[in-house]
């Protein structure tokens, strides 16, 4: 027997061999549907018995296998069945002549064939023929399973008969000798009448009755037979045919022993549910037959002795012990294991039995897989590795190894299976092949997979560890993209060599990275890796094979627009982050709910059309530059348009920040799924649930409708100076200016729509940041009717409005410098009223801090002191005061921020909102200090002159004029070495004193929590802004002096005009509370009135001697408490104008009635007047001095409230 049965096991020994062929042209795919129709018909019982018959059908079997019949009957070709196409009568007769032809190759060994014939109709289909079945066509056929079944009958019929000619056969000692092909040529010559021979063909001859009974369903018969058998081949050492014994008379164990599990009942056989549901029943030909003949056992229990406690439910107990029953002729499973080993034992001495040899051994190790004995198994299946069979052809080669794979596969050797089955694979390509077979091998390599635990799946190799050896996976990965690659598929090759890098990255070395990256590109340049599955012609699915490890990304975060860009929600009266969804205020559920949408959801929300950004943190683990292009956004829930970005990573690169961008085109819940990229040509769709070890935030964010933006620009220069304002805010521009103190300048601002949504809200407001430095006024003004007017502004259109910036910071001079100043021995006299300066100079106290940097604190100027220390031993203080002075021209910084709160487009209709800072940097620089304030009276008392010492403190000449008075020049500091040329002058203004009840009260005086000091202060700060107002002083900057390089000075003020600088003074924080009690009206207004002329001012007035004057005194209550009554006494008096007032004037005036005068209680808002006359009896200048009576009522009261004016009156000479 030249070519084995890989097929077989031990159950074929009692099976009838039929061959189902094709004759003349058939289509496969007809002849497979009534192949498999036929062998549904595989086992049969015979009638009036309880025997069964079973058949095994092959579509294929070699003639020259037929000749081993006699050695074992199951390998007997006993039945034909036929299969043609005949459309035609004229084509029947050759047809059927093609039949005959067919019977002839098996003629020596048939028992019965059939024909079956479909197309063919007419007279000759209507013929009845036994061995002939026509049918129209392949559908309708019913009756094939039918004409099956009598053709098995016909079989058993030639069977039995040929049973009891071998078993009744009386010859005698004229039995002929059956012997195997090889063996003819050596039984030539021998002696015929020997006893020896007499015994070999008996004992031959006995096993092949027994091999009849056995295939008859007659098993006590055949096992008769075979034990006889046995002893007549031992005694003759007829190895060969003693080893072909089906288990050498142990038949009846293996047709218990090899049931498989799923067929062993619970109790016991006979409560079996597959014994009695039909539909259970295996449909496997093997199977089959295992179960029928676990039926027929049952009815042979008796003498087999089985005991039924010996089954489980898992199958036959793996105790040896209590797994076979107390039977005589019954071996355990390790005793048929033994006989297997006996019978290939006995094959291996024979050259020309290795066929046998190999199929005992596929026997052997199937009875081992079911008894889940998977090392014996192994022996078996080793020893048929190392049979030698003739030189096999590769087609016999590949059948082998693939047959070894399987078998392995069966005992689960996997790995093992993997090997041969990557043998036979190898073997389709072999060099001696003339068409190598690369489609064959490359579904054989793809088989392999599984048992070398590799999987084409790469979401299988984000599980945990790696499983399996690298090596030989990287290997047969390899052979997989050769393989494909000679099959002509470019695709599949991208496909397995972009898995190799993806999942096997960790393994290569170096060198072996850039070769394989470097075939990839090769191969891409034909065919581009893609993400779209590929589907092979057996139906397997190839997946994708993302990059997710080119480069990889460690970390994904979503990013917030900038701030200037970032959306907000109009605050409502019940919160933004409240749910109206449920009634409750608190409920555990709704927050644990909102806890884990925080751990998915972001916190911040993304703008339709507007630019986003993600950040990932990338590495790249090549060993050589590493390209992606097309690295854009993977996203879903709203429409996203993704704007691919390429970069170039060094090796090894360590984390590398990468940020990608797109623009939500609709509104909704975005979520980002992943990115994509193009690497080595091959394009990788990777989802952020496939990147191990990946660090983010969250992944969806809140898409809202459409905002308009600005973009400002303004009048000034940016400012290289960053403004820090509170948490959370940015500034979006920055811009500076150099002001001088009172100066004000115009900021000119053009906000431009540079968005898709037409601007449709505006709002500006400012805060300023610098709170160290007092300021005075308002900053910053604006007005915005003409530019909300504009609106709604369109995109591309522009807008414009002024801003006005006005630095009024203090006037005076710090007192924390006075103090260093006086604790150092500095006499101040020409400072404040209100400073403690002008007390009597202390003496230094030794325990302060000798160094200077110790007793001062940031932006108490400590380097002034440095500066006035090298004065200290100079001549005058004024030198020294002059020192301290140019100290205090140190500019000051004012910062604000504008924000403009816009909002327009469908966002606005949704309650959002955009906040565009700009920040404004101001430095102050000095103009003038007040450095002293004073007041006298003037001649009117509701008038007085306030003196002010000014002090330029730039280095420009410049002038300063109050309302109504001339300008006062001050030199520059270039001045300084003339005495007469300071930059210190006096400077005096004649004011009307205030009436500060009429000053309005701050929002903060009517509060009913504030504090005392805090409004006195307020109400301090009020009468100084009303003073300064009044005042108007004003400094103007009369040129900008420059020198030249011949050392000659010259003026910039006339070159350039725009260098021209003014400014307001203001005398706040000057004024202590002594100054604004001078300044202040009495709330009690007394007038003195001559004939009716009130006397308030330098003017005297006139009357004739002899001639009554007549005297009123009014007086007006404009306090809020009642006052009075008062007496007053006038005094005149004439003023020598040489220091002497000469009040003895009895002789000189006369008045007409008493000198005093009484006013009675006035209410508030009331007046009250008191007449008297006087009678002047000599002619010159006169003064009456009206002084107050003293008493409990005029005690009560401030001395400032009775300041009565001077009386000055004139006596002439009566005119005639």
């Amino acid at each position: 027997m030249s070519v084995p049965d890989y097929m077989q096991c031990a159950e074929d020994h009692q099976t009838l061999l039929v061959v189902v062929q094709a004759v003349g042209i058939v289509s496969e795919e007809n002849f497979f549907r009534i192949y498999k129709r036929i062998c549904s018909v595989s086992q049969l019982s015979v009638r009036d018995s309880q025997r069964a018959l079973f058949i095994r059908y092959r579509h294929h079997y070699p003639p020259e296998n037929n000749e081993w019949g006699d050695f074992q009957t199951h390998r007997k070709v006993v039945g034909l069945i036929t299969i043609t196409d005949c459309f035609s009568p004229k084509d029947w007769p050759q047809t059927f002549e093609k039949f005959h032809v067919q019977k002839e190759i098996y003629g020596s060994t048939l028992y019965d064939s059939r024909l079956f014939v479909f197309g063919l109709q007419g007279d000759v289909a209507e013929q009845p023929r036994p061995d002939v079945a026509f049918y129209p066509n392949y559908d309708d056929c019913d009756s094939v399973e039918k004409r099956i079944e009598d053709f098995i009958e016909s079989l058993f019929i030639v069977l039995e008969s040929k049973r009891l000619d071998r078993a009744t056969d009386k010859s005698g000692d004229k039995i002929p000798l059956l012997c195997v092909p090889f063996e003819k040529k050596d039984f030539v010559g021998l002696d015929t009448d020997s006893r020896h021979y007499k015994k070999r063909c008996q004992g031959r001859m006995r096993k092949h009755v027994g091999d009849l009974c056995l295939q008859a369903g007659m098993l006590q018969d055949a096992l008769v037979h075979y034990h006889m058998s046995v002893e007549l081949l031992r005694s003759v050492n007829d190895f060969l045919w003693l080893g072909g014994l089906p288990w050498k008379g142990c038949v009846r164990l293996p047709s218990f022993t090899i049931i498989p599990e799923e067929l062993v009942a619970r109790p016991g056989l006979g409560d079996s549910k597959a014994a009695r549901s039909p539909q259970k029943q295996p449909t496997d030909t093997g199977q089959a037959l295992i179960f029928i003949r676990k039926i027929c056992m049952w009815t042979w229990a008796q003498e087999v002795l089985i005991d039924p406690g010996a089954l489980t439910t898992n199958g036959i107990n793996p105790d040896t012990s209590t797994e076979i029953g107390r039977a005589k002729n019954c071996l355990s499973p390790e005793d048929i294991i033994d006989k297997y080993k006996e019978a290939i034992s006995y094959y291996s001495k024979y050259k020309n039995a290795g066929v046998i040899e190999l199929e005992a051994c596929v026997k052997a190790v199937r009875v081992l897989a079911i008894q889940k004995r998977g090392m014996e198994a192994s022996e078996f299946l080793q020893n048929a590795v190392y049979i030698n069979l003739r030189q096999l052809s590769e087609e016999e080669k590949i059948q082998r190894y693939s047959i070894l794979s399987e078998l392995y596969e069966l005992i689960g050797f996997h790995r093992k299976s993997a090997f041969f089955k990557r043998v036979a694979a190898m073997q389709c390509v072999a060099p001696s092949i003339a068409e190598p077979g690369w489609r064959a091998c490359y579904k054989l390599l793809l088989e392999t997979l599984p048992g070398y635990s590799l999987s084409l799946d790469p979401k299988d190799f984000n599980k945990g560890t790696h499983r399996g050896w690298a090596a030989v996976q990287m290997r047969l990965l390899h052979e997989l993209v050769y393989a494909s690659r000679r099959m002509g598929n470019p695709a599949l090759s991208v496909r397995h060599l972009s898995f190799l890098l993806q999942t096997m990255l960790d393994f290569l070395s170096d060198q072996e990275k850039k070769d394989v990256t470097q075939s990839l590109e090769n191969y891409t340049a034909k065919c581009p890796g893609t993400m779209e599955p590929i589907t092979l012609p057996d139906g397997l699915t190839l997946p994708p094979v993302p990059f997710t490890k080119l480069p990889i990304v460690r970390c994904v975060k979503l990013l917030s627009l900038p701030t200037s860009l970032r959306p907000q929600k109009v605050k409502s009266l019940l919160g933004q982050s409240m749910s109206t969804k449920s009634p409750f205020i608190y409920s555990p559920i709704i927050a644990h709910n909102r806890g884990e949408e925080r751990n998915k959801k972001i916190d911040f929300q993304w703008v339709q059309g507007d630019v986003c950004e993600v950040q990932l943190m990338v590495y790249n683990p090549m060993p050589f530059e590493l390209r992606v292009e097309n690295m854009g956004l993977l996203t879903s829930g709203v429409e996203f348009e993704s704007l691919p970005a390429a970069l170039s990573l060094p090796a090894e690169s360590g984390l590398y920040p990468v940020t990608l961008v797109g623009v939500p085109q609709t509104t909704g819940m975005m979520t980002v799924n992943g990115y994509h990229t193009t690497v080595f040509g091959v394009f990788s769709d990777c989802l952020l649930d496939n990147l191990p070890g990946l660090k983010t935030s969250g992944s969806t964010v809140e898409v809202i409708p459409a905002l308009p933006r600005l973009q400002i620009s303004t009048s000034l220069p940016r400012s290289a100076r960053s403004l820090q304002p509170s948490a959370g805010d940015e500034i979006a521009t920055n811009v500076s200016v150099q002001l001088y103190n009172g100066e004000t300048q115009q900021l000119a601002v053009t906000l431009e729509n540079i968005g898709l949504e037409p601007l449709e809200q505006l709002e500006v407001t400012s805060k300023l940041l610098t709170t160290k430095e007092k300021l005075y006024g308002d900053f910053l003004t604006w007005r915005l009717e003409e530019t909300l007017a504009q609106l709604p502004l369109q995109p591309g259109k522009v807008a414009t409005f002024t801003i006005s910036v006005k630095a009024k910071l203090d006037f005076s001079c710090q007192e924390n410098l006075l103090q260093d100043l006086s604790d150092d021995g500095i006499s101040v006299s020409g400072f404040p009223l209100s400073s403690p300066f002008r007390q009597v100079v202390r003496p230094r106290v030794e325990s302060r801090p000798t160094n200077p940097s110790e007793g001062s604190k940031t932006g108490d100027l400590g380097h002034v002191k440095v500066l006035v220390a090298r004065y200290l031993l100079q001549d005058s203080g004024s030198r020294r005061l002059y020192t301290f002075l140019i100290g205090l021209g140190v500019p000051k910084t004012l910062e604000a921020v504008l924000n403009f709160k816009y909002s327009g487009g469908p966002g606005h209709v949704e309650g959002y909102y955009r906040n565009l800072s700009l920040g404004l940097h101001v430095e102050v620089e000095p103009s003038v200090f007040f450095t002293r304030v004073s007041t006298l009276p003037a001649t009117s008392t509701r008038q007085c002159h306030l003196l002010l010492d000014v002090f330029n403190s730039t280095e420009h000449e410049l002038t300063v004029c109050a309302r109504n008075n001339s300008e006062l020049v001050l030199h520059a500091s270039e001045c300084q070495r003339e005495a007469e040329l300071t930059r210190e002058q006096l400077m005096a203004i004649q004011v009307d004193k205030f009436n500060f009840e009429s000053v309005p009260e701050s929002p903060g005086e009517k509060g009913h929590f504030a504090n005392p000091k805090q409004l006195e202060e307020e109400r301090q700060e009020a009468r100084g802004l009303e003073i300064s107002s009044k005042l108007g002083i004003r400094w103007r900057i009369l040129s900008f002096s420059s020198w030249s390089s011949a050392g000659a000075q010259f003026s910039l003020t006339d070159a350039y005009p725009s260098l021209k600088r003014s400014g307001e003074a203001s005398v706040e924080g000057l004024l202590n509370q002594l100054i604004l009690e001078h300044l202040q009206l009495a709330p009690l207004q007394w007038d003195v009135l001559v004939d009716g002329q009130p006397c308030d001012c330098e003017v005297a007035a006139a009357c004739q001697v002899g001639d009554p004057v007549r005297l009123e005194v009014r007086l007006t209550n404009r306090s809020p408490r009642t006052v009075g009554p008062f007496a007053l006494t006038v005094v005149p008096f004439q003023d020598h104008q040489n220091g002497v007032h000469s009040y003895d004037l009895h002789n000189v005036i006369s008045f007409v009635g008493s000198s005093t005068f009484y006013l009675d209680t006035v209410q508030p808002s009331g007046q009250s007047t008191c007449l008297g006359a006087l009678l002047f009896l000599y002619t010159g200048d006169f003064f009456l001095n009206i002084r107050f009576h003293e008493d409990c009522k005029s005690k009560e009261l401030p001395p400032s409230w009775f300041c009565l004016p001077s009386v000055h009156v004139r006596a002439l000479e009566a005119q005639a």
